[in-house]
């Protein structure tokens, strides 16, 4: 493959602003809007990413991309650098370092100095891979122009990445893989998640017919403790060495779920609860018939849900839905299509034991039209979680994605990778209509960016005609901004057809968070728990 170079005032220092960490500093009064009594809302400077290891094949082929979109007084200073990670689960794979040496040499890093060579009296080769665990796979060089990087085989690193200054606010991160045979042939891709204290994943499972892996990604310079909890049809399923998981500092740890129960069940819900410490989480489930793809976290437990941007040509649906706690729930079923809320005919309500993972078949759900899933708790009193799974293509040539329960899109988010064909960009006004401004950036080789506004009646899924950058060469970031209305739920479906299969995988778009309110200096702080 070708490969491209890759206080507060008043005392308060500090401010998490996203999950994961975030900070803003005291910034220069003319940054900030004029205050009037209330929160200025100003750009994050400090945030964190966390990309997992992309495959174990050694016929994958990765494309990690990071972008930060412009944003109105941010620094004018700052970086954004995705690192490799230290790799637990096959220290023998990297133990001399050479074969990453030889990758960043090819991505156009300076090897010039030879640090990575050097061996000092205690570290030898330990040291050299210290010295090439701290060099930068990725690092953006100016906002509003995404960069990527490709890598081939089963080396491809699990990243940790940081990003302050003009960088932080609405930095994202995406890794795509494909993967040509085997198990979990396909399109696999996902966007790098924050580090976090907890993650619920429906749908994974422990059958003989999957390999699923749980991927711990720990970004400090202590080490992580996890709790990896299992619930099947029958509730939580008995698990061997899921409790105590140590993940070390600034390293991965991807653990089949197969091996943490003897149980063998077709739909799974994962909850990953961390101790001590942080991690980003991820599950990448691998099928041995119909491909695969990430499995992103489902929102947090709630009485309302939605699932943004089910495929107009899904062959089949697969709900993988899961209450925490002892009480049962019917959940009520509507799909947000082009033309409105719909209620499906034989799926009206879906009924959920309490601490059980269910799974129900949908069918050919969206029958051609743009979908999305909206699952509702009798006065949303009892909470939820849910993820479905999506198969094209017809009998024998079949792919799978899955999309979650997705966070609102309260203000901007922005997804990469992106081509001139194979894109779709989904987008969802559950509860209200909504007015949306979509930018294309310019490509990572070349192109102008675009942008293009759109209205979402109310109860409707459309896939929007995304704009394209003037020019393009390469990929790039589509950027979706909120103008008024929503709430707005949005996802990005890539696609294109390898062998017959129609390879594709989807990623919801949660909101960036990347401005945060920080209040004036004659405020009080009070403001800031509300």
């Amino acid at each position: 493959m070708n490969r491209t170079t890759l206080s507060l005032i008043a005392g308060v220092t500090a401010l998490a602003a996203v999950t994961g960490f975030a900070a803003v500093s005291a910034p220069d009064p003319g940054a900030a809007e004029e205050r009037t009594g209330a929160a200025a809302t100003l750009p994050v400077e400090r945030t964190g990413l966390l990309c997992p290891q992309p495959s174990t094949s050694d016929l994958a082929e990765t494309t990690y991309t990071s972008f930060t979109p412009v944003t109105e007084g941010a620094d004018d200073e700052g970086t954004a650098v995705l690192r490799a990670a230290a790799q637990q689960s096959a220290p023998e794979e990297n133990a001399d370092g050479e074969s990453e040496d030889e990758k960043d040499g090819e991505n156009g890093e300076d090897d010039s100095t030879g640090e990575d060579g050097e061996k000092d009296e205690q570290g030898g080769k330990g040291a050299a891979k210290d010295a090439q665990a701290d060099k930068p796979v990725l690092q953006l060089q100016a906002p509003g122009k995404p960069v990527a990087v490709e890598a081939d085989g089963a080396d491809a690193p699990a990243l940790v990445g940081t990003a302050d200054g003009r960088f932080a606010s609405g930095w994202t991160a995406q890794q795509t893989t494909e993967v040509a045979a085997g198990t979990g042939r396909g399109l696999q891709g996902v966007a790098c998640p924050a580090a976090d204290t907890q993650f619920w994943f429906p749908g994974a499972s422990t059958d003989d017919s999957r390999t699923d892996y749980i991927h711990l990604t720990n970004p400090d310079d202590s080490a992580a403790v996890v709790d990896i909890e299992l619930y099947g049809k029958d509730g939580e399923l008995e698990t061997t060495v899921g409790e105590g998981v140590t993940v070390k500092p600034r390293s991965a740890e991807p653990l089949l779920l197969s091996t943490l129960t003897a149980e063998k069940q077709t739909d799974v819900t994962v909850h990953v609860v961390v101790r001590s410490g942080r991690v980003g989480a991820a599950v990448q489930a691998l099928d041995d018939e119909t491909g695969g793809d990430w499995l992103p976290a489902s929102a947090d437990p709630s009485g309302s849900l939605v699932l943004p941007g089910i495929p107009k040509d899904a062959k089949a649906v697969r709900l993988v839905a899961f209450t925490p706690g002892d009480a049962d729930v019917d959940l009520k079923v509507q799909l947000a299509s082009p033309s409105g809320l719909i209620t499906p005919a034989g799926n009206e309500t879906l009924h959920l034991k309490g601490g059980m993972t269910a799974g129900f078949d949908l069918g050919d759900l969206t029958r051609g039209e743009a979908g999305s899933l909206v699952l509702t708790a009798p006065d949303g009193s009892v909470p939820v979680v849910a993820a479905v799974r999506v198969l094209r293509g017809e009998e024998g040539k079949q792919e799978s994605a899955f999309i979650p329960a997705a966070r609102p899109l309260e203000t901007r988010a922005t997804a990469l990778d992106n081509t001139a064909k194979g894109t779709t960009l989904s987008v969802t006004a559950p509860q209200g209509g909504a007015e949306i401004e979509v930018t294309a950036s310019a490509g990572t080789k070349g192109g102008t960016p675009q942008t293009k506004t759109y209205t979402i009646k109310s109860g409707t899924t459309q896939d929007v005609e995304a704009p394209v950058p003037a020019g393009l060469e390469g990929s790039y970031a589509l950027t979706v901004e909120t103008r008024s209305g929503g709430p707005v739920y949005a996802s990005r479906t890539l696609a294109r057809t390898e062998g017959g299969v129609p390879f594709f995988t989807v990623q919801p778009l949660p909101d960036d968070r990347g401005m945060v309110a920080v209040p004036d200096a004659s405020e009080d702080l009070s403001v800031l728990q509300k």
